[in-house]
């Protein structure tokens, strides 16, 4: 195994930054507070004790949802192991690593935490193979998409109504992480017009999702910073539950292979080649190697047979037979279904005091699509269990002895 290589910043740069800050100098670039948008501007006004964007991420964190990622997979489903990451890790990872790099720009710190704890708080139990069995199922009844990242702002903005920024709303449905750039421009606009535009176009074109741009520069530090927290920490989760014989020899190349280096070099290099412009920039070289170790984690994690027929012969038969009873009941709108009393009812209970509208008047199966975003992976095994008690189907976690009893 090779020696760690961990870059540092240029002594341009760093001497840059520090006398930057010495003269109290403020980034043209970054969004500031005073910037928010939002659709009720009577409301949420910014103080001094809760500026704008902390408005946000605190509503974000008491959103009962928020709670959930603690049991949502992040790449590794079926595995009880506490030592391997969940979404709520993710988010956190996710936050840590933009934090550093706005930091070193000048950009608002407050903005990034927000749009980062919430970007993925509408995903799917198990991970991205539960959000494209929804995607189909739902397509196929009525020709519009699921994506996780468009969830998430429907739970923030429309399930719960929050009032939460057009710049951390658009931060969110924009962070596709599986896209790498080697350049990030912001494209600005400043309605909810725009924003609402952006949303229904990634209902109706499958590949609108893919186009999606930042309006800021911090949604741009998240969207990479996505990428970033993922590549080595799956790689280290993928070894602790020995999922290959032997590790891999990573390419590496400018970034290096471990979590450490990935995380410090792309840093290093995204503000190196950043600093005091209006987009984010990576080196071509290190660019090829950061595209290069994403493709290699898809060759080698994500597309383990293993996992992947476990999704295919029990997972997604299940989530079809769970998403057709559900959409029973919820064309039938009974209020001792399930579907009501753990879901409809849910919402509504959370919401009245600040909306007059009624969540159930909602499309049947954007209703059915929310409640099987909103579940963990535990609760859908168990609402599986329930619905259907002698169901054909059954998922069998990896205990922690397991190998021992072998």
């Amino acid at each position: 195994m090779s020696k760690p290589q961990y870059n540092n910043l240029s002594r341009e740069i760093q001497e840059r930054i520090l006398a930057d800050r010495e003269r109290h100098y403020v980034n043209p670039y970054a969004c500031q507070d005073e910037d928010a948008v939002r659709r009720n501007r009577k409301h949420d006004k910014a103080n001094l004790w809760r500026p704008a964007f902390v408005r946000d991420t605190e509503k974000i964190m008491h959103n009962p949802y928020y709670n959930r990622y603690a049991d949502k997979t992040q790449v590794f489903s079926l595995y009880k192991n506490d030592d391997i990451s969940r979404r709520s890790q993710h988010v956190q990872l996710v936050s840590r690593i933009a934090r550093n790099i706005g930091r070193l720009l000048g950009l608002n710190l407050d903005l990034i935490e927000a749009i980062s704890l919430g970007h993925d708080i509408g995903h799917t139990p198990f991970g991205h193979a539960g959000e494209r069995i929804l995607d189909t199922l739902y397509a196929e009844r009525t020709g519009r998409h699921f994506n996780h990242n468009i969830q998430s702002a429907r739970v923030l903005d429309h399930m719960f109504r929050l009032n939460l920024s057009l710049q951390t709303l658009d931060g969110i449905i924009c962070h596709n992480g599986e896209m790498e750039l080697e350049e990030y421009r912001p494209e600005p606009y400043s309605s909810f017009d725009g924003f609402d535009r952006k949303m229904e176009q990634c209902y109706q074109d499958p590949n609108a999702n893919k186009e999606l741009i930042p309006a800021t520069l911090e949604g741009c530090v998240m969207r990479v910073s996505d990428i970033i927290a993922y590549l080595g920490k799956d790689r280290q989760d993928a070894l602790k539950l020995k999922l290959f014989d032997r590790e891999p020899s990573y390419t590496g190349g400018k970034i290096g292979t471990s979590n450490a280096e990935i995380i410090n070099n792309m840093i290093v290099n995204i503000v190196e080649n950043s600093y005091g412009k209006p987009y984010l920039k990576i080196d071509e070289e290190f660019f090829q190697a950061f595209s290069i170790a994403k493709k290699e984690n898809y060759e080698l994690i994500y597309g383990n047979r293993a996992l992947k027929q476990v999704y295919q012969e029990q997972i997604e038969p299940m989530m079809t037979e769970i998403y057709e009873e559900l959409l029973k009941e919820a064309k039938a709108g009974r209020k001792d279904s399930i579907l009501y009393r753990h879901h409809i009812s849910y919402i509504n209970d959370l919401t009245h005091y600040y909306t007059d509208r009624s969540y159930e008047d909602s499309d049947p199966n954007a209703i059915v699509v929310d409640y099987i975003a909103s579940m963990t992976d535990d609760y859908f095994v168990d609402l599986y269990q329930y619905l259907f008690p002698k169901g054909n189907h059954e998922v069998r976690y990896i205990g922690y002895f397991d190998d021992e009893k072998k």
